[in-house]
């Protein structure tokens, strides 16, 4: 016996729009109820007032905000740096790099994503070199040795995929050029920069698996390879080259926006795009309760339009469970459409499995940021 895996019973009921997030009944604030994030089947409810109208918050489901470029101080390798979220598939940190790194680094754990916050210089690893810059995500396969060579201050976010691999998001009808062309993806080379750096010299690698570190000694710089082929590479990829999917009829879940993928969370990014123009579309994102994801956003910058006081370097997180959308101030300023562009760049993580917040990440909460939904 064959089921579907959800029962679809799409049904209207009272006063609705025709199309969702778009053209509200006067008056109304849509919430939409969705599952297995905004893949699954899903319900638009049309409210009197707005669904985080809320006057108070207590509890271990509030949404939280925090400096997460504070958490970070400068530390020599990857896996001292600060951890922010985690669960048993992902580990957030986020990492300052200020001097050539002293070893080499090598994660057994899983593929480790990189996103340059701030900060440029060359990477180094078993395919050769890599220069890199703010904006820029590297992707680095399980297992790979590699090291950075800072020109200055980098901050970095982390973004481990455990026991896990990262992949290109499926494209459908978009067609497999949509969003990013594949072939902006650059990869190392063995230039005269990687060849330079293989010398002759004591050379560590810390091996980091299981969460434990292990320490191989080399009298030569294991990073010598003369060439490679195949198919499993380090990528790099910076946020220009990514190309949004817009309507300006609709607004577009944030799904859309995926960047890379794995086996239980999504990494997706907000570049500037345009606003939607007609004027009965919702200008910002709408109310929803994601109740299979947690949704964790990291601000790079420009300013977020669906939230206040939020500034670049800062993470924000909403457990799964509760409604959740954009500020009063955000919300009314969507309405005028004043805008027409969006400037804002962050990075989306979604989980699946719910995440813990560490210490560190406490220690730099604004605490206040559950108010930041109340009435004005």
């Amino acid at each position: 016996m064959s089921a579907k895996n959800w029962i679809e019973l799409p049904r209207v009921e009272g006063e609705t729009s025709r199309q969702a997030h778009a053209d509200l009944p006067s008056g109304t604030f849509e919430r939409e109820i969705g599952r297995d994030g905004f893949f699954g089947p899903a319900s638009h409810l049309y409210h009197r007032h707005p669904p985080t109208g809320w006057t108070s918050f207590e509890g271990p489901l509030r949404p939280r905000a925090f400096d997460a470029k504070a958490a970070g101080a400068a530390v020599p390798s990857p896996f001292d740096a600060a951890l922010l979220l985690s669960n048993a598939n992902t580990k957030l940190r986020i990492w300052v790099c200020e001097r050539p790194m002293p070893t080499l680094a090598r994660n057994a754990d899983g593929d480790e994503l990189l996103f340059i916050h701030s900060g440029d210089g060359e990477l180094f690893c078993d395919f050769g070199h890599l220069s890199y810059r703010e904006g820029d995500y590297i992707l680095l396969p399980r297992g790979v040795m590699w090291r950075l060579e800072p020109k200055g201050r980098t901050t970095t976010l982390l973004i481990e995929a455990t026991n896990s691999a990262y992949k290109l998001p499926e494209r459908g009808l978009l067609g497999p050029h949509a969003i990013f062309d594949p072939a902006a993806l650059d990869t190392p080379k063995l230039d005269d920069l990687f060849r330079a750096q293989a010398d002759e010299r004591e050379w560590k690698v810390e091996v980091k698996r299981r969460g434990a570190l292990s320490t191989i000694t080399y009298p030569f710089n294991p990073l010598d390879a003369v060439g490679w082929k195949g198919n499993l590479t380090v990528t790099r990829l910076n946020w220009r080259d990514i190309r949004p999917v817009m309507s300006h009829r609709y607004h577009i879940p944030p799904s859309v926006h995926a960047t890379f993928v794995a086996d239980r969370f999504v990494v997706c990014t907000f570049v500037p795009r345009p606003i939607e123009s007609d004027p009965g579309a919702l200008k910002v994102p709408f109310f929803h309760s994601n109740d299979d994801y947690d949704e964790v956003i990291f601000y790079h910058a420009g300013e977020f339009f669906s939230r206040d006081n939020i500034r670049p370097g800062m993470m924000t997180w909403h457990p799964n469970g509760f409604t959740h959308g954009p500020h009063p101030k955000a919300f009314a300023a969507g309405a005028k459409a004043a805008k027409t562009m969006t400037d804002e760049v962050a990075v989306m993580i979604d989980t699946r499995d719910p995440l813990d917040m560490s210490g560190a990440a406490e220690d730099v909460e604004d605490r206040s940021y559950a108010d930041s939904w109340k009435p004005r």
